[in-house]
C-alpha cells in the first residue's frame, strides 16, 4: 500500500514516515502541496495524509479540493492543530475522509489508515486465504499449510498486493508502484529479485506453486481453479491500473 504524506514539519514528517513505514507502508513525503499534487497526478496513491497548514500559499485543505476536481479519489487524512468544528466540516465538505487533531498517537492514525483501507477495498476479513497459504494483516502473520514462515517488511507488502489480487497479472511497473516508494529505481531488477525471494519462502518445498511467472508481462499469485478463494467479501479485489 502506497501513501501520500504532505507534511512541511520534518520533524512531524520523519515521525509519521517511520510509524508508516514501520507498518509496512511505502510513503512519499512532500514537504509542500505543490510538490504532493504533482506527485498525485503522476503516481497511483491508496491514500493521503495531510497537514493543514503547508508552507507556499495552498493548504492540505486546498490540495484535497483540487484533487478531487480532478477526479483523484483515494482516501485523505487531515491533520490539524485546530480542533475548531468549522475548519472540520470544510475539510469534509471538500473532500477528506477523516481528520485527526495535532498531537496524535501513531497507533491512532494507523487504526485511521487501516479503517479507510479497509472501507476503500470493501475488505471485510483481515485475513487473505489462498490455496494453503494464509496472511493475517493484523497480526503480520504469514502460514502455509501447517509452516510459519517469516518474511521481512517488503516481502510482506508484496505478499500482500499479490493476495488482495490474486489470479490478476501484474507487470513489474503495478508492483513497483503499489509496493515500493518514488525512490525506487524503475531500471533496476528489484521486483525481479524481491519476488525470487518470496518464492523460495512461499513455493520451495510445496507441491503447488502459487506464484506464476506470466513471460513478458509480469507475475501473479494464482491457486488451482478448484482452490479457495481470497478470504474477505469472496469477490476478487481489482488491481489499480
Amino acid at each position: 500500500m502506497r501513501i501520500l504524506l504532505i507534511e512541511d514539519e520534518k520533524e512531524i514528517a520523519n515521525f509519521v514516515v517511520n510509524g508508516l513505514r514501520a507498518e509496512r507502508f511505502a510513503v512519499d513525503w512532500a514537504d509542500s502541496a505543490e510538490k504532493g499534487l504533482a506527485w498525485a497526478r503522476l503516481s497511483s496513491y491508496d491514500l493521503g495524509i495531510f497537514d493543514v497548514k503547508l508552507q507556499g500559499g495552498i493548504t492540505g485543505i486546498e490540495a484535497c479540493r483540487r484533487l478531487r476536481e480532478r477526479g483523484i479519489g483515494f482516501p485523505i487524512i487531515i491533520l490539524s492543530v485546530m480542533n475548531d468544528a468549522i475548519t472540520k466540516v470544510k475539510a469534509l465538505n471538500l473532500g477528506a475522509d477523516d481528520y485527526l487533531q495535532k498531537p496524535f498517537f501513531m497507533a491512532e492514525l494507523i487504526a485511521r489508515v487501516r479503517a479507510l483501507l479497509r472501507r476503500e477495498k470493501k475488505t471485510e476479513n483481515p485475513v487473505f486465504k489462498v490455496a494453503d497459504l494464509i496472511l493475517d494483516t493484523i497480526k503480520h502473520t504469514v502460514i502455509r499449510g501447517d509452516k510459519p514462515i517469516k518474511l521481512n517488511r517488503k516481502e510482506f507488502s508484496l505478499l500482500e498486493y499479490f493476495m488482495r489480487n490474486q489470479g490478476i497479472t501484474l507487470t513489474r511497473a503495478m508492483i513497483l508502484e503499489h509496493v515500493w516508494d518514488a525512490n525506487a529505481d524503475p531500471f533496476t531488477n528489484t521486483v525481479d529479485v524481491h519476488i525470487r525471494f518470496l518464492r523460495q519462502k512461499i513455493d520451495d518445498g510445496f507441491k503447488e506453486k502459487l506464484i506464476k511467472t506470466v513471460h513478458g508481462y509480469g507475475y501473479k499469485l494464482e491457486a488451482k481453479p478448484d482452490g479457495p478463494q481470497t478470504a474477505g467479501t469472496g469477490k476478487r479485489q481489482t488491481a489499480k491500473p
